[in-house]
């Protein structure tokens, strides 16, 4: 998916070559702050903290990964509660830990946890992490699934097709620019006449199922200019990428299977990829069609036409469609727990803007409304979309979380589970609640840096030599779009939520159109 854009300033950047070369050891950390929305002083990077060994351990071989295993998916807390209680247990949180599948799916499962804001963002500077084929973790999924080819999100910058692969991606989201909002608005302004008349019908109205078809509609049409339901496809798109998802996460994912059979099923081995291959055809066989422009973009950047294809296909399917599929059902949910009050004051903020300018949404309307994007950025900071973040060590190093350094060694695995970081409570006051107007003012523009969705801060912005997403600013876009969307037809609405494999499953109960 897309999203993330500032280099914390708060850590500190890696010292030049030759003095990097007489250290054994890389002193890194990310700014602190206090327990209010106001950040505290950020503390000077040459200020040392004293160390401590990592604690923790990873149990005897296979068992100790299986136990842990049993425990991330099948514990009384559920995943959050996996990393707390090991932060309770070891009063510390930084610690070593195995994180899943384990056997028989990954060959090592053991990491060292970054588990807040202040060690977390270590994971983003590549001078001291590498990230080679580290996008889902401790394994990746065969090559089969992807026609063959690695893909961008699991290449390293070091290596010499990380640049012109994203350059391409950088060119699939802006070529096409200016028909963003316009199919957004026309896309999304079907979806909500759908769910209107679901609720009108029968009460209630399922919103990720409607969202699904909407994202891969609304990306095609934007991004390729075709519609999908126009070609051999038909309406099939979002199933078919949901299961060639399936089959590259379901080590990672649980289905609400009874425990020792989904366990057998899907975190001991991995899912043939034969049985998804007909499938995933027919997306690529829409992609070598659809995006022939891009292709050609490509293939000027020295990328093979059909490597070309798969990475297009794997950032609009996977990146952008399983961002929209996890975030947008996510971003409602919240909106719709915070109530009457809240959603009076995002519907007189849009709906004074898009007056302002001839009742169009535009870029310059969007820019005057402080209160939409606040809204959307606590959203990516309470849910995130991405929640775990994988590198290398490169050398040793000393990682510091707010009160310890750690030594780190070259050659282990560093892992970050991205909730808490950006709900620690160090850097926000009330950081289990979704406060809209987080972000507002100076106050709030400060604590954006800890907003770290998409694989760097959200004051940087993604560039050919690193690992933040190609469409950060993308996704913040369409977030905000969604939440203008919804706040110009509807005065306010209900939800009901779930739990889904992927994020939240969002049901609409109530919908109260706009009265002003």
């Amino acid at each position: 998916m897309a999203t993330a854009t500032y280099l914390s300033s708060s850590f500190s950047s890696p010292p030049p070559p030759s003095s990097r070369a007489r250290l054994r050891r890389q002193t890194t950390r990310a700014g602190a702050s206090a327990a209010t929305d106001r950040p505290r002083e950020v503390l000077s990077p040459k200020r040392r903290l004293p160390l401590r060994e990592v604690p923790g351990d990873y149990g005897p071989p296979v068992l100790g990964a299986v136990r842990d295993r049993f425990e991330y998916f099948y514990g009384p807390g559920g995943r959050d509660g996996f990393f707390a209680s090991r932060v309770r247990a070891h009063g510390s949180t930084v610690v070593r830990l195995n994180m899943p599948p384990g056997p028989f799916v990954a060959r090592d499962p053991r990491v060292v946890a970054l588990l807040d804001a202040a060690s977390f963002p270590v994971l983003f500077d590549t001078s001291l992490v590498d990230k080679t084929d580290l996008f889902t973790g401790t394994f990746m999924p065969s090559t089969d699934l992807t026609g063959g080819y690695r893909m961008l999100s699991y290449i390293d910058p070091a290596e010499p097709s990380h640049g012109p692969l994203k350059a391409l991606l950088f060119y699939l989201l802006s070529h096409r620019r200016q028909h963003v909002i316009p199919k957004f608005r026309e896309v999304y302004g079907d979806l909500f006449g759908v769910v209107e008349n679901e609720l009108a019908r029968v009460g209630k109205a399922d919103f990720g199922h409607h969202n699904d078809a909407a994202a891969f509609s609304f990306l095609c049409q934007a991004l390729l200019g075709r519609d999908p339901a126009e070609s051999a496809l038909h309406g099939d798109g979002p199933k078919l990428i949901t299961k060639w998802v399936l089959f590259q996460l379901s080590p990672l994912l649980s289905l609400g299977l009874p425990k020792h059979l989904e366990d057998s099923l899907l975190h001991s081995f991995r899912l043939p990829p034969a049985l998804v291959r007909k499938d995933y055809g027919r997306l690529a066989d829409f992609f070598r069609d659809a995006a022939r422009t891009v292709v050609d973009e490509g293939e000027r950047l020295g990328i093979a036409r059909e490597e070309a294809v798969h990475n297009i296909l794997f950032a609009t399917c996977f990146n952008s469609f399983g961002g929209m599929k996890i975030l947008f059902p996510s971003l409602v949910k919240w909106l719709g727990r915070a109530g009457a009050r809240a959603h009076g004051r995002l519907a007189t903020e849009v709906r004074d803007a898009v007056r302002a300018h001839a009742g169009e949404v535009t870029m310059k309307a969007l820019a005057e409304m402080p209160l939409v994007e606040s809204a959307v950025y606590e959203a990516l900071r309470i849910e995130p979309p991405v929640a775990m973040q994988y590198g290398r060590a490169k050398r040793d190093m000393v990682v510091e979380s707010h009160d310890y350094g750690f030594e780190v060694r070259e050659g282990e695995m560093l892992f970050g589970y991205q909730p808490m970081a950006t709900k620690d409570p160090r850097v926000f006051a009330r950081a289990e609640e979704y406060v809209p107007d987080r972000f507002l003012g100076e106050d709030g523009a400060q604590l954006l840096r800890h907003v770290v969705w998409s694989n760097g801060p959200e004051t940087a912005s993604p560039t050919l030599q690193d690992k933040q997403c190609a469409g950060k600013d993308f996704v913040v876009l369409i977030a905000r779009l969604l939440v203008a969307e919804l706040f110009l037809r509807y005065d306010s609405f209900d939800v009901q939520v779930g739990a889904s494999a992927l994020g939240s499953s969002v049901t609409i109960t109530s919908l109260k159109k706009a009265t002003f």
